[in-house]
C-alpha cells in the first residue's frame, strides 16, 4: 500500500519549494519591492503604492512576510492607530536575487509573450 505525503511534509523537507511557494505568490515579491525603496511604511500608504491589491489580500500578504521573517511591523500606540511595516536583514538580504528575476523579466517579457502567441499544443488523443 503507497503511503502519501501530505503538502507540508515536502516543504519541511524542499527548501526550494517551501520559500519559493511563499515568493511566488502574486503579491509578495511586489509587497518587498515597494518595502525597498522606503525605510518604513504605513498600511495604507503600502496599499495606495501597490494600487490594486485590496485590503485584505495586503494584511493577509504581509502577516506570511511577517511570519517569514521578511518584515517587521512595529505598531505605534497612538490615536488613530499607527503601523509601520519594513524589510528586515532577511528581507534585504533577498533584494538583489529579486531584481535580478525583474530585471530578467524585463527583459525577456516580450520574447515570453512571443512564445506564448506562438505555442501550438499537441493533438489530444483520444481514448479507444
Amino acid at each position: 500500500m503507497a503511503v502519501h505525503k501530505s503538502k507540508v511534509d515536502w516543504a519541511e523537507r524542499c527548501p526550494i519549494r517551501d520559500v519559493l511557494e511563499r515568493m511566488g505568490d502574486r503579491w509578495s515579491m511586489l509587497v518587498l519591492f515597494t518595502l525597498s525603496d522606503h525605510q518604513s511604511l504605513r498600511f495604507s500608504v503600502l496599499k495606495n503604492t501597490i494600487g490594486d491589491i485590496s485590503q485584505r489580500m495586503l494584511s493577509q500578504t504581509l502577516r506570511r512576510l511577517e511570519q517569514d521573517g521578511l518584515v517587521l511591523r512595529t505598531a505605534h500606540a497612538t490615536v488613530p492607530p499607527r503601523v509601520d511595516y519594513e524589510l528586515t536583514p532577511l528581507g534585504q538580504s533577498f533584494l538583489q536575487p529579486m531584481r535580478n528575476l525583474l530585471h530578467w523579466a524585463e527583459q525577456n517579457h516580450q520574447q515570453v509573450r512571443d512564445a506564448r502567441v506562438a505555442y501550438v499544443p499537441p493533438p489530444r488523443h483520444e481514448a479507444l
